[in-house]
């Protein structure tokens, strides 16, 4: 008798579900695409939806599967291996966390098809909103709205006068139909992610959908009590970790058929290729390890209880220095690679851009390494931090 059954889907590893290789080798093959019509296509956004990205991070008691930030992080990772804007777009499935912080009862609308929703945010500036008894009136032009094309619920920065949240932005959260998307994405970084500015003029959101972002979850849950903004800023993490492994695998695979035009060996057989290599493969392993070991940290907390500051702190820490030697890592592929990465569509010339853009963000910046010495010495920090 055959006593074999199916593993449920929801018990699979992420990284390891079905059909994500198929799709992986699809977002390799369609890289070009993105970033010439800079977004995504709609059909990859569903299959992301299908494998469960938007999932992921959703309570269970809203049909989600509450997975682990590491478990997570491993599958924006594998995604950008393919294709940097790809796992950048992919990792706003990190956003179930930030809207936990709304009401129950909003929280079951937004799901009340089912947990795969996608949503896009443009945080900033803050616009004013006018309060009114019907709920926030909003008006204005917000930026960086990566992944806007393919969202169907959007989130926007406000602020209200005489609001006390200790420095940290209200969130308004509306259908995308409420929203005009004005597609200015102009970049040399991430072109695929369609990251357009969002236009709005006069739209009412009640304040039962609004949030302050980084505020306490509404819903228990283990991964609702790690830290959300730092969770935010290592998905974003992982997306130059794997464009920083997948450019170094391609040097090496390819480095012995690099030949000069001038009749120089080819670059495998440079002695100073050789110890680079070797240094940027260290470099690339020590920041992933040191990344994941305070992921896991952090998530044994979360699930115990709390996450301690000094553990959120090397969170942030972790994450910055793992974005910046990702950028390192690119940058030195793409010099050894020599004058043919400068060709515009080279993918050296595309890994460095797309590594350089995710160390360029606010969240992975030079000011990660004053605010985390500040916790360390016991220093007042910018709102929001860690």
């Amino acid at each position: 008798m055959n006593h074999s059954f199916a593993i449920p889907k929801s018990t699979v590893p992420l990284p390891e579900r079905e059909g994500l290789p198929a799709l992986i080798e699809e977002i390799r093959a369609r890289r070009d695409e993105f970033t010439a019509q800079r977004h995504i296509s709609k059909d990859i956004i569903a299959r992301f939806q299908e494998l469960g990205v938007y999932r992921a991070l959703v309570a269970k008691q809203f049909d989600g599967e509450e997975r682990s930030p590491a478990e997570f992080c491993q599958l924006i990772e594998t995604i950008s291996e393919a294709d940097g804007s790809a796992g950048w777009v992919a990792s706003f499935g990190v956003s179930a966390i930030y809207l936990a912080a709304l009401p129950e009862p909003t929280l079951r609308k937004i799901y009340a098809d089912g947990p795969d929703v996608v949503f896009a945010g443009g945080l900033f500036p803050l616009q004013p909103a006018r309060r009114t008894p019907d709920g926030f009136v909003l008006k204005g032009r917000w930026k960086f709205a990566s992944g806007c094309m393919g969202a169907s619920l959007i989130g926007v920065g406000i602020r209200s006068e005489g609001e006390q949240a200790g420095g940290l932005p209200r969130i308004a959260v509306m259908p995308v139909d409420k929203v005009r998307i004005d597609e200015n994405w102009d970049v040399i970084g991430l072109e695929g992610t369609g990251s357009h500015d969002l236009l709005i003029d006069d739209v009412v959101v009640p304040e039962e959908w609004t949030l302050i972002r980084g505020s306490k979850a509404l819903v228990e849950t283990a991964v609702n009590r790690y830290p959300v903004i730092a969770l935010a800023a290592q998905v974003l993490t992982v997306v130059g970790l794997g464009v920083a492994r997948s450019a170094l695998d391609e040097f090496v695979e390819h480095a012995g058929g690099f030949r000069s035009i001038t009749g120089a060996p080819n670059l495998a057989d440079r002695p100073y290729v050789q110890s680079e290599v070797a240094k940027a493969d260290i470099l690339l392993r020590s920041a992933r390890s040191l990344f994941y070991e305070t992921t896991e940290a952090a998530w044994r907390e979360a699930q115990a209880g709390e996450v301690s500051l000094a553990t959120t702190n090397l969170l942030r820490l972790a994450s910055t220095y793992s974005a910046q030697s990702a950028a390192a890592v690119t940058r030195l592929v793409f010099d050894l690679t020599g004058i043919a990465a400068i060709q515009t569509g080279h993918r050296f010339n595309r890994t460095l851009h797309d590594c350089a853009a995710v160390a360029q963000h606010y969240f992975m910046s030079e000011g990660t390494w004053q605010n985390g010495g500040a916790v360390m010495l016991g220093l007042p920090t910018a709102p929001g931090f860690p």
